[in-house]
C-alpha cells in the first residue's frame, strides 16, 4: 500500500508496550500488514515492527527474501508476518552478534541474544503457528518483539563502546575475521 514514515529513537511512542490484536482479517490490518513490508522493503530492512511506523499493535514482519544491503552476509529468511506473537526460550546460550534498527539509521551496537527461540503467533486470519528459529532470524524475532514491548535495542547493550556508527562499530575486531 505504502511506505510509511518511520519514527526515531527519541519519540515517546517507540517506548509504549503494544495493545493486543482482537479483530482479524479486517481491511486494516490487511492494510497494516503490507505498509509493514513496504516500508521494511523501502529501508532495506530484515523485520519491523508496528510501534515503528507509529501503529500501537502487536503486529510484526520478521524475514527478508533476498541478499539485505544492511546484513550481506546473513541468509535469506522467508518473510512472515506475525500478530501478538510471543517466544519461549529454546537454548539459553547468549550469543553477541550486530544489530542495527530502522528506528535509529546508521547506528549499530553488539547485542547479546538468546541462541533460539520458539515463537507463537497469529497470522492475518487468526489461526495460531509456531515456529523455532535460532541465530539471525531469533536475533529478528527477539529484536521485534523488543520493540512490540516498547524497547529498543540500545536498551540490551551492555557496554556502550559497542554501540554507535555502523561504519565505526563494523571495523571493531568483534567482526573481523
Amino acid at each position: 500500500m505504502a511506505v510509511k514514515t518511520l519514527l526515531r529513537m527519541g519519540n515517546p511512542k517507540i517506548y509504549q508496550p503494544c495493545a493486543t490484536v482482537t479483530e482479524f482479517d479486517t481491511p486494516a490490518l490487511h492494510e497494516l500488514i503490507t505498509d509493514l513490508i513496504d516500508t521494511k522493503i523501502a529501508h532495506e530492512g530484515v523485520g519491523i515492527a508496528a510501534p515503528q511506523i507509529g501503529v500501537n499493535l502487536r503486529v510484526m514482519i520478521y524475514g527478508f527474501d533476498n541478499r539485505n544491503l544492511r546484513y550481506p552476509e546473513k541468509t535469506p529468511v522467508p518473510v512472515t508476518a506475525c500478530i501478538n506473537p510471543t517466544y519461549e526460550v529454546l537454548d539459553e546460550t547468549i550469543e553477541e552478534d550486530g544489530e542495527g534498527c530502522l528506528c535509529l539509521p546508521t547506528l549499530y551496537g553488539i547485542v547479546p541474544r538468546v541462541r533460539a527461540v520458539k515463537m507463537t503467533y497469529q497470522d492475518v486470519k487468526g489461526e495460531t503457528h509456531t515456529v523455532t528459529e535460532e541465530d539471525f532470524p531469533a536475533r529478528i524475532i527477539q529484536h521485534e518483539c523488543d520493540h512490540l514491548d516498547g524497547k529498543i535495542y540500545p536498551m540490551r547493550i551492555a557496554d556502550l563502546r559497542n554501540f554507535g556508527f555502523h561504519e565505526e562499530i563494523r571495523t571493531l575486531d568483534f567482526f573481523q575475521p
